[in-house]
């Protein structure tokens, strides 16, 4: 199967422009499964105002019709695509970081949607602050269909910059997966992502941040988050699994067991009323002396609900 190269507003002499306010951008998108959403993920990115782009398409060992959807779009639009047999996405992503030419890297669901507009605001605002390694912004909500649902929990949460201990110990709230910019040589400083840890984006956040950088996250919406049957963060043994392992890398911190019996109220909360046999679980795992009220309101829906 034939690969394909892209890169939007490429100078002459086909090396990538480099300017202050205009550095190249390399996209990266991973699918599997996702034939019902990856066409409008691909577009989103042919679509933004900002021209100098990269895109990058892998598909990870899907099992429907995928790859001939992209197929076809690279077709038509020259961007790089290759079809590979299932490799998880850190080793997918850490491939096309090696492969890919911009100065900065946004790694993108298949499943979501950039507003047209993202890098255009994204690109200069990294740009404008040094210290910031990873750039990010907020999020709008929208169904498996692709319609906005209004709901009053979304909240759009206002710029903000977040450390190592912010993001760690939980003082400031994260930023959305589908809206992070990274710079390249930084991703490459701290080793990229970690093949053993699925959930990507956690690790790598702290792993920049422990380094000395900041998180810096815009006001502005960048993309739509959709929401479906089969979101990662619905399936709540695979997502605790992932973020234990996550935090076990950085158990040399002085509140590791804090942070670990914080993340484990929060998922006995969530289960207690989802997923009984997993709510206990995470409750046996808990030490008394660390139950809260999240842990006796998680012990209520258990007995009553």
């Amino acid at each position: 199967m034939s690969t394909h190269d892209l890169v939007l507003n490429r100078p002459d002499d086909g090396v990538p422009t480099t300017e202050d306010q205009t550095p190249l951008v390399s996209v990266i998108i991973s699918n599997f499964n996702h034939a019902s959403y990856i066409e409008a993920s691909i577009r989103s990115v042919l679509e933004q105002t900002y021209s100098n782009i990269e895109l990058l398409v892998y598909d990870d060992g899907s099992s429907d019709n995928s790859i001939d959807i992209i197929q076809r779009l690279a077709d038509q639009h020259g961007f790089f695509f290759q079809p590979q047999a299932n490799q998880g996405l850190s080793k997918t992503l850490n491939t096309a970081i090696e492969r890919a030419r911009g100065e900065l890297i946004a790694p993108f669901g298949s499943d979501d949607i950039m507003l047209p507009d993202r890098f255009e605001k994204q690109v200069p605002w990294l740009i404008a602050r040094p210290q910031v390694g990873i750039a990010a912004g907020n999020i709008i909500k929208i169904d498996e269909t692709g319609k906005h649902q209004p709901d009053r929990r979304q909240r759009q949460y206002p710029e903000r910059l977040i450390t190592f201990e912010d993001l760690f110990l939980g003082r400031i709230k994260g930023p959305p997966a589908a809206t992070l910019l990274f710079r390249k040589t930084i991703l490459q400083d701290c080793g990229g992502f970690n093949p053993e840890i699925r959930l990507e984006d956690l690790y790598i956040e702290l792993k920049i941040t422990e380094l000395g950088w900041h998180i810096g996250a815009m006001s502005d919406a960048l993309a739509y988050y959709r929401e479906h049957p089969t979101n990662t963060i619905k399936n709540l043994r695979f997502m605790h699994e992932a973020v234990l392992k996550t935090y076990a890398c950085f158990a040399q911190h002085p509140d590791y067991e804090i942070v670990l019996n914080q993340w484990i109220n929060h998922q006995f909360l969530r289960a207690s009323n989802r997923d009984k046999a997993f709510a206990r679980e995470c409750l046996r795992s808990l030490p008394i002396q660390a139950w809260n009220l999240k842990t006796l309101r998680g012990m209520w829906r258990l007995l009553t609900a």
